[in-house]
């Protein structure tokens, strides 16, 4: 297929090459050319504008931080009104629920389809090949693009026909993921304050209660910062806000959601807006 891929970061980065190696013939947009123009070696067109990127393309995918970017891009950037009829857009980023309608509204007068379809798993395991996509859209749209999605992904939920329910589903999981960190930050600070080595506290959670590859990934983390972080604070802060926004319009109550958000603006106010997500949430706790 004649695929457009905008936004080159650590995600896009590894989810490129799963499309080349299918076969598929790929453009490439970056704001930073330099990077772009990394994949020319590997196959890929690199374009000079975003909307340039999907002139021709049958599917398009957008991997951009938020919702500002992503609106710049699509409106500001031209690409909605150079999408071809037909043509179907891939959303890969954690967005609002309420962006994701208004896209797919957008995109139907267009005659173009949307499709949200966002991921769980960190840049190492998207470069793996094993990500776990959450998709809606149209039927036919996400069969179209399903083989598309099947090359960097070790399996999918297809949720509804209404795109912005992947998005939804999407920020729910974060926030389950969030929380998670939250009580494994809380109960190893106890633990360590009680002469309890945090490390064995993870192995016996991960052993005699939860059972949880997530676990025992993020206990690890925790106690061994990664080199590379996978996700920032800001984009902690972002998804847990996006959460509450969402809840919010359905009417639902998140207390817990409420407290974690205050944990993380307090975090960028204590300057880890550049840390990992998990370990500056951590260490917010160990210092309070």
């Amino acid at each position: 297929m004649r695929v457009a891929f905008l936004g080159l970061g650590k995600m896009g980065c590894a989810l490129v090459p799963h499309l080349l190696k299918a076969g598929h013939a790929v453009t490439v947009w970056n704001r930073s050319v330099a990077v772009a123009e990394e994949f020319a070696v590997k196959g890929a067109a690199v374009a000079r504008s975003a909307a340039e990127a999907v002139e021709t393309c049958e599917v398009v995918f957008t991997l951009l931080l938020n919702d500002e970017v992503l609106e710049d891009v699509l409106f500001d950037g031209g690409v909605l009104d150079a999408l071809p009829k037909g043509a179907i857009h891939v959303s890969v980023s954690t967005i609002s629920v309420a962006l994701a309608k208004r896209l797919t509204t957008e995109h139907a007068e267009r005659g173009q389809r949307y499709v949200g379809a966002p991921v769980f798993g960190r840049p190492n395991v998207a470069a793996e090949g094993k990500l776990w996509a959450v998709v809606s859209g149209a039927a036919d749209a996400v069969e179209s693009v399903r083989p598309l999605l099947e090359s960097y992904s070790r399996g999918m939920t297809v949720i509804s026909e209404e795109p912005w329910s992947a998005h939804a589903m999407k920020l729910a999981g974060n926030f389950s993921v969030a929380a998670m960190v939250a009580t494994l930050s809380e109960a190893m600070t106890v633990a360590e304050s009680m002469g309890v080595s945090p490390e064995l506290f993870v192995e016996m959670a991960n052993s005699a209660t939860f059972r949880s590859p997530l676990y025992e990934m993020y206990g690890k983390a925790l106690m061994n910062p990664p080199k590379e972080i996978g996700a920032s604070v800001a984009l902690g802060e972002k998804d847990i806000r996006l959460f509450r926004e969402a809840a919010a319009a359905s009417g639902v109550k998140t207390p817990l959601a409420e407290l974690m958000g205050k944990n993380f603006d307090a975090a960028i106010e204590a300057g880890m807006k550049d840390d990992d997500w998990a370990t500056g949430y951590y260490e917010l706790v160990r210092r309070t």
